[in-house]
């Protein structure tokens, strides 16, 4: 009997883990959400705890049979389950004598996975993230310092031939001094792209010098995994205090740089769930990167077996359950999705049950202007509509305030049909902002469009702690306002030498997110 697979299922056996028979092992260090074994739910791949001593409270059980195995839940059968098989390259040595297995892990079922470095600096200096296992598995033997590119081509292209690999995962720890790995991480990518043409995906903190994500993405690099782990910044700074220390403004500057250059959905950052932060703060972290057309890649905290946090549990399923569900709901309304990354951890998506929560894609989606194409697109529709169909403006309708303003843009499916812009009057502090230049598309104003924008433009600008929200709006435009919980605040007036009036939106009516 198949299992019956549903979302909840798979984020209860990440929180619990299974119970295996002492036959069965799996990974217990490296970096990432290390320990565990992957198996397999009706041919889906998912990496589950099997070794931590929480598990062995599990109500889930593995039992074997004639063919195969069985999952039970407090004894009962669920239906069978598979486990993804010890891949054929695990055997194999370099001329040097390295077995393959010490170069490379499977991740999922079908992603080729390394930390080329293993040494960072961080655990030299007493900085480094307490949830990271790196240096653990080099301590135990299991893996070597550095992987060369000439040994992760020979890797690469037998896992390649024998075990059906489909992408690759680069990592590594910090080097001394920080972004000095980066150039390493490129040459490794280029060696592997041009001997096997595996889609290459490269993991790294945000360097000070943001041209070394140009080498990336000259090296042939085609997704890559900018981590934060927590939007908390308390939680930041006492488990991952390297990471504290960047800030969130290189951050933020580093992931719109990889966005522009890999393009959205091609870059993600773990946000890991149980390091003590409210859900609250996730869904909220989720929603900023998501926005800027990073992927938010939701794991449950997993502790690792020689780390610093090893005793701790992972969050409770139902709260997993309760923060998938909300970051599903903002993917789908940024456009993002799972299933069109190229390669990585977003991708492979064994240790995480997101992608099962997602839904199929909104035809209508906003978000903020992700690249300079999408911006000249954004003004474009403007000038379509403000300077050659209205009149309101001769020869351009950009001004002063654009360079300070947020713009916004509305798609149906990937074409841009709309826009509009948000932005402080004068300082930010007195809690004044001020919307304008929505602008839709002719042939698609009856697409929802305009309302979209207006109503992400109130839930902006109340995120950014607006007090007061207003906008001129044409006379012909009033009533549509006013059933999106606007109301005029002042007289008929002439401005910009047509009829508006000055409105405010109520920005109680706008809906928490989670």
């Amino acid at each position: 009997m198949s299992i019956k697979l549903n979302k909840d299922l798979i984020a209860e056996l990440q929180s619990a883990g299974i119970r295996v028979p002492d036959a069965i092992t799996g990974r217990k260090g490296g970096a990432g959400p290390a320990e565990g074994r992957a198996f397999l739910l009706n041919d889906l791949a998912v990496h589950i705890p099997i070794a931590a001593a929480y598990v062995a409270n599990s109500p889930f059980q593995l039992r074997s049979q004639s063919e195969g195995y069985v999952l039970l839940k407090n004894g009962a059968e669920i239906g069978s389950i598979g486990i993804v098989p010890e891949p054929q390259y695990y055997h194999g040595q370099t001329a040097d004598g390295i077995g393959y297995r010490q170069i490379a892990l499977l991740h999922g079922k079908d992603c080729l996975a390394t930390t080329v470095n293993q040494r960072c600096i961080h655990w030299q200096t007493g900085q480094n993230c307490k949830f990271c296992g790196t240096e653990i598995s080099l301590n135990t033997g299991q893996t070597i310092a550095t992987k060369l590119p000439v040994q992760l081509v020979e890797v690469a292209k037998y896992a390649l031939k024998r075990d059906g690999v489909r992408h690759v995962v680069l990592t590594s720890g910090t080097g001394d001094p920080p972004g000095s790995e980066i150039p390493y991480l490129a040459r490794c990518a280029e060696a592997l792209k041009t001997a096997t043409g595996l889609p290459v995906h490269v993991q790294f903190i945000p360097p000070k010098d943001l041209e070394l994500l140009d080498v990336l993405c000259d090296s042939g690099v085609d997704t890559v995994g900018i981590h934060i782990e927590s939007f908390d910044s308390d939680i930041l700074a006492r488990l991952a205090p390297a990471k504290s220390a960047i800030g969130m403004q290189q951050y933020e500057r580093a992931w719109k740089k990889a966005v522009t250059l890999f393009g959205p959905n091609q870059v993600s950052s773990f946000l890991i769930a149980g390091l003590g932060e409210s859900a609250e703060s996730i869904v909220r972290g989720s929603e900023v990167l998501a926005d800027l057309g990073v992927y938010p890649f939701v794991v449950p905290f997993r502790p690792i077996p020689g780390s610093s946090m090893q005793h701790i549990l992972p969050p409770d399923f139902r709260t997993m359950s309760r923060i998938y569900t909300a970051v599903a709901r903002i993917l789908k309304q940024k456009g993002l999705a799972a299933s069109r990354c190229k390669a990585g951890c977003v991708r492979c998506g064994a240790c995480s049950a997101l992608a099962a929560f997602e839904s199929r894609p909104a035809i209508l989606t906003c978000h903020s202007v992700r690249t300079e194409k999408e911006k000249a697109e954004a003004y474009a529709i403007r000038h379509e509509v403000f300077v050659k169909e209205q009149r309101l403006f001769e020869g351009t309708d950009v001004d002063e305030k654009d360079a300070v303003g947020t713009h916004l843009i509305a798609k149906k499916k990937s074409a841009i049909i709309g826009t509009v812009r948000i932005y402080p009057a004068g300082d930010t502090e007195n809690g004044h902002w001020v919307g304008g230049r929505l602008a839709v598309r002719q042939g698609h104003r009856v697409s929802m469009a305009g309302a979209l924008l207006v109503k992400e433009a109130m839930k902006r600008v109340k995120k950014k702690g607006c007090s007061r929200f207003t906008a001129h709006i044409q006379e012909n435009n009033v009533s549509f306002f006013k059933k999106l919980g606007w109301r005029p605040v002042g007289p008929m007036e002439n401005y910009i030498n047509r009829p508006h009036r000055l409105m405010e939106a109520d920005l109680e009516q706008v809906p928490e997110d989670f």
